[in-house]
């Protein structure tokens, strides 16, 4: 079961495993920072049914690889009988809390951060569609490889599943794509933190090549380095075997923030490079980009968005908060210098400020993030992508909207990351922590007219108003010759009227 897309009906959950007889365990698995709050409330109403559990995830595993003690949070679980899963469950480690679980006696804690399983041959994953179909456009993921050589000090990847790159072979990668296709699922997130580093990624793109021309296509977002166009053939690969969507973890165009945080693979000057070897292709280019590094201030923020809409070939930005989140060097480094950290870890959704700055105060920081969101997602600023993607003959017109929509939207109308967010809001009265009052019917009765009623109208006049602008880019006869800063070409810059601007513009970068 999703909560992210269906509502949990514990009573119901709590029944089932009483009516088998022998008992059960309610594993809460992938459990992040912030939805740790909500793996309590419902871990506490099996445990008072008498009913096992076992919570997981990037939370547990990035307290117990980096910190010297458990936090409160974590010792309050064991307190109550809750056994805690660290580290990756592959090679049969989750065997034993099945065993464990079946005796009735869970550990405290299954501790197996210090070492990773190979990944090769190992269980694959494997969704119902009846859960694919409850997200949006209907995707499944899978992972080819994990581990990153990297040292970003905000990154948890690196400290939870290692820095040491461990792959899947090409013969697994069919295996997913033909179970998945077996019942109609073709759409998939590959979740690899970096494909480029993955040494098998060519015998895997010419696997998925092969089985597009059987007659079993896929469509895959991936996440890439900013380096990955300089390897041979990748980009043309990746296409060919159904890339259409792209992540690449920008975090900044601010060179001293980046070697502030240990990103010192992200070089400022070849983001343009690489996009636009995407975008030689009908690529949707979404980029992270982080707001609160130690060097940043409301202007300099303000700068920075400005470059990232005028000079960079992005279809769609999603703005995060510098979060420490729990697995990360930065949060090692608060907690042991005893720093400020917000004690509600709710907040640990990269949506909202957790930490204070050196630069801005609490208010500008705040003010500055909504700013670049708003900036951004202007109408103005998303008819010119719209005008990019038709000059550089893209088909991914209706993909480019609703991702439009989706990141200006979901911010706005409902105060949580577009990652977050659903079409509607699956919200009952009786779904309440168990410390808060029950709200009152006209005071909840007004809040779900606001978010499951208003909020997806306005949704949709968005989408219709930027559909009626796409229509009126595609019947200009000159939309194709359409140029800007950050679509023309290197060999396109001698004689361009715009050739002045973009040299001031790489001597600015």
């Amino acid at each position: 079961m999703d909560e992210s897309n269906q509502r949990i009906d514990t009573d119901r959950v709590i029944a089932q495993i009483r009516a088998g007889g022998a008992g059960g365990l309610v594993a809460l698995t992938g459990v992040q920072t912030n939805q740790f709050p909500r793996a309590m409330d419902l871990a506490r109403i099996f445990r008072q049914a008498d009913i096992q559990v076992g919570i997981g995830g990037f939370h547990v595993s990035g307290c117990v690889a980096m910190l010297q003690h458990l936090p409160e949070e974590l010792l309050e679980a064991q307190e109550m009988g809750i056994g805690l899963f660290a580290g990756e469950a592959e090679d049969g480690r989750l065997d034993e809390v099945i065993r464990d679980a079946f005796d009735g006696r869970l550990k405290p804690l299954y501790n197996h951060v210090a070492s990773q399983p190979t990944l090769e041959g190992q269980p694959l994953p494997a969704l119902g569609k009846d859960l694919v179909e409850r997200t949006y456009n209907s995707y499944s993921s899978f992972d080819l490889g994990r581990g990153c050589p990297f040292s970003c000090s905000f990154c948890t990847i690196i400290n939870v599943q290692g820095k040491k790159s461990r792959y899947r072979s090409a013969d697994d990668l069919e295996q997913i794509v033909r179970e998945n296709h077996a019942q109609g699922i073709n759409r998939f997130f590959l979740t690899d933190d970096n494909l480029a580093r993955n040494k098998n990624w060519e015998a895997c793109m010419d696997r998925l090549i092969a089985l597009r021309e059987e007659g079993l296509p896929v469509r895959l977002i991936a996440q890439v380095d900013v380096k990955c166009h300089k390897i041979r053939g990748f980009v043309e690969k990746a296409v060919k075997a159904g890339v259409d969507q792209l992540f690449i973890g920008l975090e900044s165009v601010c060179s001293e923030n980046l070697a502030a945080v240990g990103k010192r693979q992200n070089n400022v000057s070849q983001y343009r490079e690489m996009m636009l070897a995407w975008k030689r292709h009908p690529v949707v280019i979404t980029a992270g980009y982080i707001i609160g590094f130690p060097a940043d201030t409301p202007d300099s923020i303000r700068r920075d968005v400005e470059v990232l809409k005028n000079q960079l070939p992005l279809d769609v930005v999603y703005f995060t908060y510098l979060t420490p989140l729990p697995g990360s060097a930065d949060h090692k480094h608060f907690v042991e210098q005893n720093l400020w950290l917000d004690p509600d870890l709710n907040r640990y959704d990269l949506n909202h400020r957790v930490t204070k700055h050196p630069l801005m105060s609490d208010q500008q920081w705040e003010d500055a993030y909504l700013e670049a969101w708003k900036s951004f997602y202007t109408f103005e600023h998303m008819t010119t992508i719209l005008r990019r993607m038709v000059a550089l003959g893209s088909n991914k017109k209706l993909t480019t909207i609703n991702r439009l929509m989706w990141h200006r939207d979901f911010q706005r109308f409902h105060n949580i990351h577009p990652l977050e967010g659903g079409l509607f809001r699956l919200i009952r009265r009786s779904d309440r922590k168990p410390d808060l009052p029950r709200e009152g019917w006209l005071g909840f009765a007004l809040y779900w007219i606001q978010q499951c009623l208003l909020a997806p109208l306005r949704m949709s006049v968005t989408y219709l108003i930027l559909r009626l602008k796409l229509w009126r880019i595609l019947r200009d006869p000159r939309s194709r010759e359409w140029r800007d800063a950050a679509i023309v070409r290197d060999e396109e810059r001698k004689g361009s009227k715009h050739s002045e601007v973009i040299d001031i513009i790489a001597t600015l970068v």
